[in-house]
């Protein structure tokens, strides 16, 4: 076989034949097609992506590049309705990682962009979504762009919020309303959306507001003194009074949070800020239903519902009471308190005193279920009979007594003992204890007895006149000094007094409080209940009965030894000798006068 020269061809591609029939110019032709349709990126970039896929994990991603982003499912927690075909908006962290994925990141990017976005919004009053993470004290955390802020319990909502953990969880619309730079701090009100919703509507219902008029409404709050009615943006307040006809100490007897009713509008202010409504004003009033034929005197039965020092009110039905005066329920003249007679919640029953239907009001007693005790009061505390009483008071002049309810006595000072010299009762017996009385006189018209204590034993001044005769002597005690003497207790409980010249001893000094001494009776006077004692009289006495003897034996000495010359005549004429006096008749005398100078 002959070989002949062979020439390359002319415009033959051996790199096209090479790379299988691809030349190089079609091979940069078609890359830069291919990259014609990708978008130009750069790391760190903020972009916008489509959601192409979505699971529990994770979140597919495209952002117009060679290949897909994948992230975390959880950086969308706050969009729990995102889905495929939402844009979202990616931070691009690396084009190609190790395994030549796009790495994306939906947080960083919603960081990057956040706190213009929220200045932007705050600037321009706008609203924006927010997803409501958790919980805390005072508010709620809430995720809006990325920056977390603080929604206060106050700005929820126009109503008291209970339970703030229905929230968590929710995406909500807010308004920010406060931003501090310095420290990045965002507060947000959701609250602020729905009161501009709601002034709207208040000025609707407002206008149309008229006294009488009867709207249905929502219990918004409830206080101890009213409730709060919610009737489509505007509140009203039923006062405590106005819930019922009859007493209400807790409106939640009568209302409950969020329930429905129908209310009346009482009144309200001239700009009708302040709504007044009713809600026994539906019901007919309860004095209109009363028994036609209740008249005074007749008997009823009801139950305390206010207690006051004056007296008691007693609801005798639904919405009608009647008031018993303290001085009403007992025949007792001792009335501090109605609290002494009952209290809240006791059933009673009572007598109709007074009745005025128009003005709806009524008086009730109490006492007149029970006899009066002055009626017969000569019949059972008659005269000089005898009873136990209890000390109800005390004055400077006797002791107030109590012989039963509404039975009241008086014992007067002087009658409480025959012995004692009682300066104040006080001394005698104590408020409360018992004391045996014996009745001295009844005025029935004032209402009260004369009583006396000391009558009941028999007058010991009798005996005593007989013991404590005058210079008679006795053993007694000092109970007590005072600047005009001291009175001295002796046997049988009586005292005497003695003044301060007639307590001197024998050796020149004063009796002592508690020193026990013999003393003679100067005077006793039975009328007057007092017996006058000397100390110093008795070693007085007894001085100048010595001095008196030996002044008659000095005389009859010296008589003796006179001579009968010298003697003086005897006076024979009777007449003339009874003139002159007797001598010791003048001592006698004498000894008189000189004890009445003492």
């Amino acid at each position: 076989m002959e070989t002949k020269d062979i020439k390359p061809l002319e415009g033959f591609d051996w790199e096209a034949f090479e790379n299988d029939g691809v030349s190089a110019a079609d091979k940069a032709a078609q890359k830069a097609a291919y990259e014609g349709t990708l978008n130009n990126v750069n790391d760190n970039e903020v972009v916008d992506g489509t959601v192409t896929a979505i699971n529990d994990r994770e979140v597919v991603v495209n952002i117009g590049y060679k290949s897909e982003g994948v992230i975390a499912r959880s950086e969308f927690r706050y969009a729990p309705d995102l889905k495929v075909g939402d844009t979202v908006e990616v931070y691009i962290e690396n084009q190609e990682d190790k395994k030549g994925q796009l790495v994306l990141s939906h947080k960083r990017a919603r960081q990057a962009r956040s706190w213009e976005r929220v200045n932007a919004a705050l600037e321009n009053d706008e609203i924006v979504q927010g997803f409501v993470k958790c919980r805390t004290k005072g508010g709620m955390i809430v995720d809006v762009f990325g920056t977390e802020a603080f929604l206060p319990g106050s700005q929820i909502d126009v109503k008291p919020i209970r339970d703030y953990d229905t929230f968590v969880g929710k995406t909500m619309e807010f308004k920010i309303v406060k931003i501090n730079q310095e420290f990045r701090n965002v507060v947000v009100s959701h609250k602020a959306l729905i009161e501009a919703e709601l002034e709207q509507q208040k000025k609707e219902i407002i206008s149309k507001l008229e006294k009488g008029q009867i709207l249905e409404g929502t219990v918004k709050n409830i206080t101890n003194y009213g409730v709060f009615i919610d009737l489509g943006g505007v509140d009203g307040l039923i006062h405590i009074t106005d819930l019922s006809w009859g007493r209400v100490s807790d409106p939640k007897e009568i209302v409950q949070l969020d329930q429905k009713l129908n209310v009346v509008i009482i009144d309200f202010d001239d700009e009708k800020k302040r709504i007044a409504l009713g809600l026994k004003q539906l019901t007919p009033h309860p004095w209109d239903a009363l028994d036609p034929n209740l008249k005074v005197g007749d008997k009823v039965h009801g139950k305390v519902v206010v207690m006051a020092d004056y007296g008691a009110f007693i609801e005798i039905a639904p919405g009608v009471e009647g008031l018993i005066h303290v001085s009403e329920m007992s025949w007792s003249a001792h009335l501090h308190s109605a609290q002494e007679f009952m209290k809240v919640g006791d059933e009673v029953d009572a007598v109709i005193l007074t009745l005025d239907r128009e003005e709806r009001k009524m008086s009730l007693g109490v006492k007149q279920l029970k006899e009066d005790p002055w009626e017969k009061i000569e019949e059972k505390y008659p005269v000089g009979s005898k009873h136990t009483a209890k000390v109800r008071n005390f004055t400077n002049f006797g002791v107030f007594v109590e012989v039963e309810e509404g039975v009241d006595g008086l014992i007067h000072i002087s009658d409480l003992s025959w012995t004692k010299k009682v300066k104040h009762p006080s001394e005698f017996t104590k408020i409360g204890e018992p004391i045996e009385v014996q009745v001295l006189d009844i005025d029935k018209e004032n209402r009260r007895l004369s009583l006396g204590h000391k009558q009941l034993e028999d007058n010991p001044w009798d005996k005593f006149e007989e013991q404590f005769t005058q210079d008679s002597i006795h053993e007694g005690k000092v109970i007590e000094v005072l600047d005009k003497g001291a009175v001295i207790a002796l046997e049988g409980g009586v005292e005497g007094f003695a003044t301060p010249k007639h307590l001197v001893k024998e050796d020149g000094s004063q009796a002592q409080l508690g020193e026990t001494l013999e003393f003679k009776v100067i005077e006793f006077n039975k009328d007057a209940k007092r017996i006058i004692l000397s100390h110093s009289r008795i070693f007085e006495d007894v001085a100048r009965a010595e001095a008196k003897a030996a002044k008659k034996a000095e005389a009859a000495a010296k008589k003796a030894s006179r001579p009968q010359k010298e003697q003086a005549p005897v006076i024979k004429n009777v007449a003339a000798s009874t003139s002159l006096g007797d001598i010791d008749a003048l001592a006698a005398l004498k000894e008189k006068m000189d004890d009445a100078k003492e």
